[in-house]
């Protein structure tokens, strides 16, 4: 199993970015799926979170900013970013509770960075 992030770069403060993060191998089912980041010099910390049945939550830092939405035939998983801030600027992982047919754990992507700059 592995997930790949994508969709991160360069914005300028205000402007929006979408990343996406899709899982692929022999998976069964994926339950909950999250975004994390971390920033230079700082602990990754949970952004939002999205579980099977649709329920939401998110980070105080980026409460009406950013949607998580996720495809479930598609295995995917979206992060919306918009009026970002130089603060959002860090590594963006995303993480997946995945059952295959052996067992059920936690999955991490390989991170994309998302820099807020003028």
């Amino acid at each position: 199993v592995q997930l790949q992030a994508s969709g991160g770069g360069l914005v300028q403060p205000g402007g929006s970015l979408s990343l996406s993060c899709v899982a692929s191998g022999s998976i069964i089912s994926i339950n909950t799926m999250r975004w994390y980041r971390q920033a230079p010099g700082k602990q990754r910390e949970l952004v939002a979170v999205i579980a099977s049945g649709g329920s939401t939550d998110y980070a105080d830092s980026v409460k009406g900013r950013f949607t998580i939405s996720r495809d479930i035939p598609k295995n995917t998983v979206y992060l919306q970013m918009n009026s970002l801030k130089f603060e959002d600027t860090a590594v963006y992982y995303c993480n997946a509770d995945i059952r295959t047919a052996r067992f059920t754990r936690g999955y991490w992507g390989q991170g994309t960075q998302v820099t807020v700059s003028s």
